[in-house]
């Protein structure tokens, strides 16, 4: 591993690289390595037993049942996403939208918001623009669209979504990224949402990809943050040769495919500080963390990466370097991504980033980071070394030689068999439709990859058993993880780019115990309690979750705190580190539950579903 001091020369080396290689913002990029995107160069076609690509192949006749696909019967495919044609001409047609669990009316099950994109011809007003959906959970495993209802369709250039109390009223609102103006729904304690970005100043109106919000200033109220991928200009598309692109950032592998994000100017992050009174301030350039390169942001996430008690702000960038903000605690950020090993791979190079995954795969109170990226490169396991300093260890840890075929968007950290070790998660789909009419051993529809953690020490690949979730095959984009059923087992929905979303069911046969916490700040930090930290302790192994808006890939997950036990039937202490810096100790009375902790309060109500013998209860929550 590389030291920090070592680090910070090295850093200076690839500034000096990343200054004489990537342009600023006011004009188009040089290439580096050749076509639009970064990778790691060309590799070799993997195929199967049956000559299939691996990305779509590599199925087993038997193994352990992890997932299952139950998007007809929840009734989730009633809903289609759409975005462009099929052909993918224009970037702004390929990346895809986010998904985002949110427990909108209160009833202590998460329902789903999913992103819709849209077509040149909606945008023009020829066509009816796509809705946006979002299904209310019926707690019997299915789910009803009430997006209409409840005032959520969007009807705009749908990407991302986070989702945060911002105004501390107890209930969950949603942002809502778009090309063009972004939205902030309100939400009304009724079942329905007022959008009100106008009026908190935070629309913006290019092209806003994947948010997150966070108590930066520890002033007790969320604060957002939203990147910029590329400033698009729908009347003046980039089409190959023209003045907005030049030709050889519009081919892959010898290719004419669609062209960028090299090539085309970036658009720029924002940081947006809460005032307290329903509006916000941009204070993007006084606090440091505005992107003056133009990189081409994907997915930010405000998470305390050097364990001082301050959020910090991971942003993962697309073939071009990752930023990591250390939060210096004035209101202001360090931009440390070269000296901590964020900004590049250990090979010297900036990857695709697209999705980023947050947690304690170690279990040693210290969060690490996985970036997906794009095919021909290995996916990015970055080990937090201590004090915000990152090396990457995927080839240590097992997981970059399977991952290279693979174009990968949303991922997570899950504990699926509830072991009590963080698993790895990781969505795929590729956005070249023409890669299915080559010999290069990747599809543009492709299989998710599941890694179960050895404690710590590898991940193996858990084989795709036919029939199950592991060998579905679809193009996917966002994912959300949570336990959408209350049963304990963390469960995933993906948004799949112009077809059906996909839920999957975590059916894993492990008997495993289990225990989730949902947090209700105190009157000195957000209500919501993002930005907590929760340590469990259970039979010698301490483990960590935080309270985290954002991440995957343009999504937002189940921000309930969840631990795996193992065979352990009681918890010797939870201890929960809240945003406004106080800290509680409690021991919780029972296992295979969902406690309600208010700050200063304690255990205030639990939720079971599955005690046998014992009637169910469910914790109301606490406006």
């Amino acid at each position: 591993m590389v030291s920090s001091s070592s680090r910070v020369c090295i850093s200076f080396i690839f500034l000096a690289l990343a200054g004489a290689l990537q342009a600023q913002s006011s004009g188009p990029q040089q290439p580096m390595g050749g076509g639009g995107n970064a990778t790691g160069g060309v590799h070799a076609p993997i195929r199967d037993a049956q000559n299939r690509p691996i990305t779509a192949g590599g199925f087993v006749d038997s193994g352990p049942v992890v997932f299952k696909d139950i998007t007809k019967e929840s009734g989730l495919a009633a809903w289609h996403h759409t975005m462009g044609t099929s052909e993918k001409q224009f970037i702004i047609e390929t990346n895809g939208s986010g998904v985002c669990l949110i427990d909108y009316d209160n009833d202590g099950w998460l329902d789903i918001y999913l992103v819709n994109g849209s077509t040149y011809d909606a945008m023009q007003g020829k066509a009816t623009p796509p809705h946006a959906a979002l299904f209310h959970n019926n707690h019997d495993g299915t789910f009803t669209n009430v997006a209409e209802k409840t005032g959520t369709t969007n009807d705009r250039w749908g990407f991302g979504c986070a989702v945060g109390d911002f105004d501390n009223d107890g209930w969950p609102d949603l942002y809502v990224t778009n090309f063009g103006k972004n939205r902030l729904y309100r939400n009304n304690h009724d079942g329905t949402f007022t959008d009100v970005a106008e009026k908190a100043g935070v629309t913006l109106g290019n092209w806003s990809t994947g948010p997150t919000w966070g108590d930066y200033d520890g002033d007790g109220r969320l604060d957002l943050f939203v990147p910029g991928y590329v400033h698009y200009d729908m009347d003046n598309p980039p089409v190959p040769g023209t003045k907005a692109v030049s030709f050889n950032f519009c081919q892959f592998r010898g290719i004419s495919v669609m062209c960028g994000p090299r090539g085309l100017q970036g658009e720029h992050d924002h940081l947006f500080h809460n005032n307290g009174d329903g509006t916000f301030t941009d204070v993007s350039v006084k606090a440091g963390v505005n992107d003056p390169n133009g990189y081409y942001g994907f997915t930010g996430i405000f998470a305390d990466v050097n364990n001082d008690g301050k959020v910090d702000l991971v942003v993962g960038d697309d073939s071009t370097p990752n930023y990591l903000y250390i939060n210096k605690g004035d209101g202001t950020f360090e931009d440390d991504s070269y000296a901590s090993g964020f900004a590049l791979n250990q090979d010297g190079r900036e990857i695709a980033a697209m999705g980023i995954a947050v947690g304690d795969y170690e279990n040693n109170g210290r969060l690490d980071l996985l970036a997906t990226d794009f095919s021909d490169d290995y996916k990015v396991l970055y080990h937090n070394d201590g004090d915000g300093n990152f090396t990457d260890v995927s080839y240590h840890a097992g997981i970059a030689q399977d991952t290279i075929p693979f174009l990968g968007w949303g991922t997570g950290f899950l504990d699926y068999d509830n072991d009590g070790w963080l698993d790895l998660m990781m969505i795929n789909g590729h956005v070249y439709p023409q890669v299915d009419k080559q010999d290069w051993g990747t599809t543009f529809a492709e299989r998710p990859l599941l890694y179960h953690n050895n404690q710590g020490k590898k991940f193996e690949l858990v084989p795709p058993v036919k029939g199950t979730g592991l060998a579905d095959v679809f193009a996917g984009r966002g994912a959300a993880f949570g336990d959408l059923f209350n049963d304990g087992k963390m469960d995933v929905v993906v948004n799949v780019i112009d077809n059906t979303p996909v839920l999957l069911r975590n059916v894993n046969a492990d008997k495993h115990h289990w225990i989730a916490f949902k947090l209700v700040g105190g009157p000195k930090g957000p209500r919501d309690a993002i930005g907590a930290q929760v340590y469990l302790t259970v039979n010698g192994t301490r483990q960590r979750q935080d309270v985290i808006s954002g991440g995957s890939y343009l999504s937002s997950n189940d921000m309930r705190p969840h631990f795996g036990l193992g065979d352990a039937t009681k918890v010797d202490m939870v201890e929960v580190r809240w945003p406004d810096g106080q800290r509680e100790k409690i021991i919780p009375p029972n296992v295979d539950r969902i406690y309600t902790v208010q700050e200063g309060k304690g255990i205030t109500g639990e939720l079971c579903t599955v005690c046998e013998g014992q009637p169910k209860k469910e914790a109301k929550a606490r406006p």
